[in-house]
């Protein structure tokens, strides 16, 4: 590697570090504001979501089956589904769907 890999990288991991470190160092007394909260709260779930949408869509072969799939499984999931036949019935519906298009 060069010298230029190598100060990429360092730069990489010194933000990172940054990021992690600050939050620990500035803030000492508890968050109170409701916002601050709220989107802290809020924040793993959104980045979940990011990262496992495309994944979905992707995943089949067309992405009619991955979209059709989705919304069986939040119908599912709204109506008290447990996690197994949700991802059961998800599966079932890709299969299906691509039978028929396929």
């Amino acid at each position: 590697m060069n010298n230029g890999a190598y100060i990429s990288i360092l730069t990489a991991a010194f933000v990172t570090y940054l990021i992690r470190v600050l939050p620990l160092t500035l803030i000492r007394k508890p968050i109170n504001n409701r916002f601050i909260k709220s989107f802290l709260y809020y924040v793993p779930y959104v980045t979940l979501s990011v990262m496992t949408f495309p994944a979905i869509i992707q995943a089949t072969q067309t992405p009619a089956s991955g979209i059709i799939a989705l919304v069986v499984g939040v119908v599912l999931a709204f109506f008290g589904a447990g996690l197994f036949p949700v991802a059961c019935a998800c599966c079932v519906s890709v299969f299906a769907i691509e039978m028929f298009i396929a």
